[in-house]
């Protein structure tokens, strides 16, 4: 029997402006449908940002958030839920005086950060576990408010899924489940090629795979052209996968992807080459130890 393998669909992130790809899920209803979507086409999991519907920005309004899960809910299609609890920590100092934050910067309390999980209940929510220089702008998250914001996670029932873009991250994450703030087995996804953190090779998956928590359940991505190769490098090494418009706008080189659900076939058909099945929603609920909420 062929082992299973978590696929997660990335619907839309947060970066990519709506003008670089016109299948790019912009409203609640498209970011819904382009979830059902992609859980047909094979995704256990979406994970899930929000955007303002009229132009593309990000947002991070539960009532968008709640828009967004009850379409997928009420369609009746079973899917992993796992919310996005990045937004909220951008930051991007204005020139020449960098005391001073610009219109871009979005800063946010751990409590208005983690709203919409208290409303939405998803059975994942992702904690991206430390500061960066994350492409043009910086990423602040400070363990007092990662610990706040793991203690909300706990409350409703929501496994953290910890966002690992370097080292530093991965060492402070450790603290954290050895603390006991976030229960084990912890659920690790390695984020490879983003600017500035880890370069998305194997030996940089590897070299976090082999650094984690004993007991820890891990996935990995990479982003661009680096998609389908991470996929079958963390696939191979035992780890869940991540496909999705959010990290990857190609099929293959100079072939736009149509829509997520394009991707995840795609990322079906390398799973099923290297002798894996997707796992179905029910399965992936299984391996990670959640039950739905709502």
């Amino acid at each position: 029997m062929a082992s299973k393998s978590i696929l997660t669909c990335a619907l839309t992130g947060s970066v990519t402006p709506p003008t670089k790809h016109p299948g790019l899920p912009i409203t609640p209803a498209e970011i819904a449908q382009s979830g059902i979507d992609a859980a047909k086409a094979g995704a256990a999991v979406v994970h899930i940002h929000v955007r303002d519907p009229k132009t593309g920005a990000p947002r991070m309004d539960a009532e968008l958030y709640k828009e967004v899960v009850g379409r997928i809910r009420e369609d009746g299609t079973d899917v992993v839920i796992n919310l996005t609890c990045g937004h909220g920590a951008r930051y991007t100092p204005s020139e020449p005086d960098d005391e001073d934050a610009t219109g871009t910067s979005v800063v946010q309390s751990p409590d208005v950060r983690m709203q919409h999980i208290i409303e939405n209940k998803p059975e994942l929510c992702t904690l991206d576990f430390g500061s960066m220089n994350f492409g043009d702008f910086v990423i602040l998250n400070t363990p007092e408010h990662l610990k706040k914001m793991a203690e909300v996670a706990k409350e409703v029932g929501s496994k953290p899924e910890i966002e690992v873009f370097d080292t530093g991250h991965l060492r402070l994450a450790k603290k954290f489940v050895a603390d006991g703030i976030i229960e084990e087995p912890a659920l690790f996804q390695i984020c490879l090629g983003i600017p500035w953190g880890l370069e998305q090779t194997s030996e940089s998956m590897m070299f976090m795979r082999d650094h984690l928590p004993p007991d820890a359940m891990w996935a990995s991505f990479g982003i661009g052209p680096g998609e389908f190769p991470m996929l079958a490098q963390a696939a191979l090494l035992g780890g869940q996968v991540r496909v999705g418009l959010e990290d990857n706008l190609y099929l293959e080189k100079g072939v736009p992807a149509p829509s997520n659900a394009a991707l995840v076939k795609k990322g079906v058909q390398i799973l099923r080459t290297l002798g894996k099945e997707p796992a179905t929603p029910a399965e992936a609920r299984k391996i990670l130890g959640v039950k739905k909420l709502v």
